[in-house]
């Protein structure tokens, strides 16, 4: 008879429940639900599941798997889009969800400590009698540790800038089980190499992020929201270029195309709205500072075709636009009951903003995509979602190609494949094209200093 050779994942597997009791799963429904994201890739299955709930279980896990060559694959919420969090080699997912204790709150330097499993909601809840917040708020119940790991973006950027303006440090379990602390309660530092940006966006890829401290800010004395309507998609991206090239300090600004309105009206109960391409905009201030800054909105809207601007100064109503515009991804598919979609991420300059958004949208319509926009355009961000019929065996295929001329066209203006979701999987064909072959060249040298054995999150970012 022959002898069945062990796996190293099998050891890893042994050692590991030791070290976590009933926290280390092999359940194959378990399994499946840490096989993939909210994307459009192939789902894999990981060989288990480790729930770790403290630093330094992460960092004998690592060393573990480091010691065995076994890959890891990071684990939040599992609402990423590109593919971040599919253990394409297998290997063990490392959920980090039970980490979500808000450790410390300092309210005289506006700033906290908090573990990857804490979501945005659940820190704000946390802040709200103490007059702070946290404004990145990419729209989804995702955790801030993947937000950290994906550089993650949102509604209020235009403003307050991304999930990289407010991270001051990290505490990081690299490879091999290593515990390393960058950054620090300062505001500014010049002190050596930026290790805290260089983890920021890095996926998983070159180490695990077990601690965040976080700037805060203070809760604005008045906000308003304003929901302004237009007959052409035209008029609303001119008015956008218009607002940010005058300075106006919007707080959100977010276009949602006649289709994408369509679906939300559906599916959000927005009464009183037509079908029509619409801005959602939000402003922070002074009462008298808010007023201002609308008036001075309105009247550019008004010489770009627009009509019907509304506001919602009610804590309420502000809070149901808000809910819709952060439900229109679920509200996109809701329209075309069975579709799926494949959504993209382009940003661009401002000032090409016009081009890349009306411009896809066109070609989406003489290919027959069915497409809604929805867009962070303060910033030259949106996404296209692509809806495709999977009962169709080339509807994801087509939707791949949609997906890839809108990038194409991206990049053709100035812009990048991804704003804020990411590279993972689905954007990785894009990424030398968009830097070059030396930048990725070095990239690759930083992964292999970080991660020699290639154990942390594979097939993430480069194609091999």
């Amino acid at each position: 008879m022959t002898a069945i050779t062990p796996r190293p994942v099998d050891a890893v597997i042994a050692a590991a429940r030791e070290l976590l009791g009933e926290r280390l799963s092999t359940n194959a429904t378990v399994r499946e639900q840490h096989a993939k994201g909210e994307d459009s890739t192939t789902p894999t299955l990981p060989d288990a599941v480790a729930f770790v709930r403290t630093t330094e279980e992460v960092s004998r896990l690592l060393a573990l798997c480091h010691r065995h060559d076994v890959p890891v694959t990071p684990f939040g919420a599992g609402t990423s889009l590109e593919g971040h969090v599919n253990p394409v080699r297998g290997g063990i997912s490392l959920d980090l969800s039970q980490m979500a204790a808000i450790l410390e709150v300092n309210a005289e330097d506006m700033d906290c400590v908090i573990e990857p499993g804490v979501t945005r909601q659940q820190l704000n809840e946390h802040l709200r009698d103490k007059g702070m917040f946290f404004p990145v708020d990419p729209g989804s119940h995702c955790t801030i540790g993947g937000m950290v790991a994906t550089r993650a973006s949102g509604t209020n950027a235009v403003r307050y800038g991304t999930i990289r303006e407010q991270v001051l440090g990290l505490e990081v379990v690299l490879a091999d089980g290593r515990v390393i602390e960058t950054g620090g309660r300062t505001r500014k530092a010049a002190n050596g190499y930026d290790l805290t940006r260089m983890f920021i966006g890095s996926e998983g890829t070159l180490g695990v992020v077990t601690r965040v401290r976080l700037r805060l800010h203070g809760i604005p004395e008045a906000m308003s929201a304003a929901v302004v309507q237009f007959d052409a998609l035209e008029g609303a991206v001119q008015s956008v270029i218009e607002v940010m090239q005058m300075g106006i300090p919007v707080a959100r600004i977010e276009l949602l195309d006649d289709d994408m309105m369509a679906a939300c009206i559906g599916f959000s109960k927005l009464e009183g709205y037509a079908v029509r391409t619409t801005l959602f905009l939000e402003f922070h201030g002074t009462d008298a500072g808010v007023r201002e800054q609308a008036e001075a909105v309105e009247a550019i809207t008004a010489g770009h075709g627009a009509s019907g601007f509304q506001w919602a100064t009610d804590p309420a109503e502000r809070a149901k636009l808000w809910k819709a515009r952060h439900d229109s991804y679920w509200a996109g598919i809701a329209s075309r009951p069975g579709w799926k979609a494949l959504t993209t991420d382009v940003c661009v300059p401002i000032s090409r903003l016009a081009e890349a958004l009306v411009g896809a949208k066109r070609e989406a319509q003489a290919l027959g995509h069915p497409t809604c926009i929805v867009g962070h355009v303060g910033d030259g961000n949106f996404h296209q979602m692509v809806l495709y019929d999977p009962a169709d065996p080339q509807g994801l295929e087509r939707a791949w190609d949609m997906d890839r001329r809108i990038v194409e066209r991206g990049l053709a203006l100035g812009g990048t494949c991804s704003g804020e979701h990411g590279i993972g999987l689905g954007k990785r064909e894009f990424l030398e094209r968009e830097h070059g072959a030396e930048a990725l060249s070095v990239m690759r040298g930083i992964k292999q200093a970080l991660d020699p054995k290639g154990i942390l999150n594979p097939g993430k970012m480069f194609r091999n």
